[in-house]
């Protein structure tokens, strides 16, 4: 969008009526999104923060807080984030409303690139794309009323709703479960509960159809989150809203989530649909996740839990690990693991992983079964009842993989035509001679590494089966 546009865009006047104002603006803005199309899309969404030393403030390093993102949000659906502190979570959930210019990568809204946008720019698009902060006591401005406060968004876009501002402010409070009446009070006489649902207030102001929730619950009580959740959730209904939760509590992010995005270290590890990341989470990383989660069953209260403790603390962002970021904690790692970083494919449909040795799945380098010393001392904390599933799982997948790839080319040949058929088998001989290929290079570079002893063990053998009589006289 040039400069003109923008100013254009910016200095037309505003409708008065609500429902014409929420529908003006730049020509990209008027094309809506049906239900189930991308409304959201981020492509390579990199964030790095500038370190700084010296007189002359020269950059000596950068924290890599979001290294790399990709994914989609679809109209009317609700995207999960979760993950350890420091893994990005926050600042990918600023970079996607634009509240942070992005150091690189492309940010889309409705198909329209907002990556670069000024505030000019961003100005039409605050309409449709909103958000609520974790803080609930910085983000509200002490010296404003509440009414001032969830006023602001009418006043900034220049749109009179039905009935007055007051009015639809008071109806705002109750609908956030806050009395009406709280319309002249400041921030610091409420609680912190209720500021964040000001802020939900605030948010919702002009129905926007994106809002990024950053830990809207975690400054509740346990009595209350419920019924927060239980709320957006028919906001959701109601207005066709798209949501991105950012949160702590995995078992809020299954409630209310369809799809979850595991973060690690400012990259996604894991992306699937809520059943399939509960019920056979593929990373390690996400499975230790989803055993810290307390099942609330009093029949349980004696029996032991198979927790899942990881080694250390997160890497620093400043300087990540090398290969896959998770190797230094984790059980599983080889050395592919180091020196190679996993790429964030479809492994099964709706279940993205980015791991080598993946959980509950056929293992995606099955050449290097060596494992790291780190992963040594890691596998020391996991149960051997969790790694014994963890080998049946793996075992079990790969086998019906085999199998299924084994019925294909009888099924392919019923069906098919001759050259169909003749093509594929030849595709599926090359495939399978590149592998036999592979596994002798790799087995003959294992046996130039074998020390001496090994290499006199076998010649022995060798020997022993040359003459199988010689025990025997």
């Amino acid at each position: 969008m040039s400069e003109n546009a923008e100013d254009k865009a910016v200095s037309s006047p505003a409708p008065s009526d609500g429902a014409a104002a929420k529908t003006a603006g730049t020509a990209t803005l008027d094309k809506g999104v049906a239900p189930g199309e991308v409304l959201l899309k981020v492509t390579g969404l990199r964030k790095h923060f500038p370190i700084k030393k010296g007189l002359l403030q020269r950059q000596v390093g950068a924290v890599r807080a979001v290294d790399g993102l990709d994914f989609e949000v679809r109209s009317g659906e609700t995207l999960g984030v979760v993950g350890e502190s420091g893994c990005g979570k926050s600042t990918m959930g600023r970079l996607i409303t634009r509240l942070l210019e992005p150091t690189a990568g492309k940010v889309e809204f409705e198909g329209q690139d907002i990556t670069h946008l000024g505030v000019g720019g961003m100005r039409p698009l605050r309409r449709d794309v909103q958000m609520i902060f974790q803080d609930p006591y910085s983000s509200l401005n002490p010296r404003h009323t509440i009414g001032t406060i969830v006023g602001a968004p009418f006043k900034l876009q220049g749109v009179t709703p039905e009935g007055g501002v007051k009015k639809e402010v008071q109806r705002l409070l109750s609908v956030v479960g806050l009395n009406p009446e709280h319309y002249n009070r400041y921030p610091h006489e409420f609680s912190g509960g209720q500021r964040q649902r000001i802020g939900i207030a605030r948010a919702l102001a002009l129905n926007p159809k994106l809002v990024v929730a950053d830990e809207p619950v975690s400054a509740l009580d346990v009595s209350i989150q419920a019924q927060v959740v239980n709320l957006l959730d028919d906001l959701q209904q109601e207005l066709g809203l798209t949501y991105v939760i950012i949160a702590h509590d995995l078992s809020v992010v299954r409630h209310v989530s369809d799809r979850i995005a595991v973060m690690y270290l400012g990259k996604i590890v894991e992306l699937a649909d809520r059943e399939s990341l509960y019920r056979a989470p593929m990373h390690p990383y996400t499975k230790a996740l989803m055993s810290a989660v307390p099942i609330p069953d009093p029949r349980r209260k004696n029996a032991k839990s198979e927790r899942i403790l990881l080694k250390g603390d997160v890497p620093s962002p400043i300087a990540p690990p090398s290969g896959c970021r998770f190797h230094t904690r984790c059980w599983k790692a080889t050395e592919i693991c180091r020196t190679t970083e996993p790429l964030l494919v479809e492994l099964q449909p709706g279940q993205r992983v980015a791991c080598h040795h993946p959980e509950n799945f056929a293992d995606q380098a099955p050449q290097d079964t060596v494992l790291l010393s780190a992963a040594k001392e890691a596998g020391e904390l996991v149960p051997d009842a969790v790694l014994e599933e963890s080998a049946e799982t793996s075992a079990a997948v790969a086998a019906a993989v085999a199998e299924e790839d084994a019925q294909a080319p009888a099924e392919a040949s019923a069906g098919a035509p001759a050259e169909e058929t003749a093509a594929k088998a030849t595709e599926e001989t090359a495939k399978a001679t590149a592998s036999r290929a592979e596994e002798s290079v790799a087995g003959s570079e294992a046996s130039e590494g074998e020390s001496q002893d090994t290499a006199r063990d076998g010649a022995g053998e060798a020997a022993a089966d040359e003459t199988p009589g010689s025990k025997d006289a």
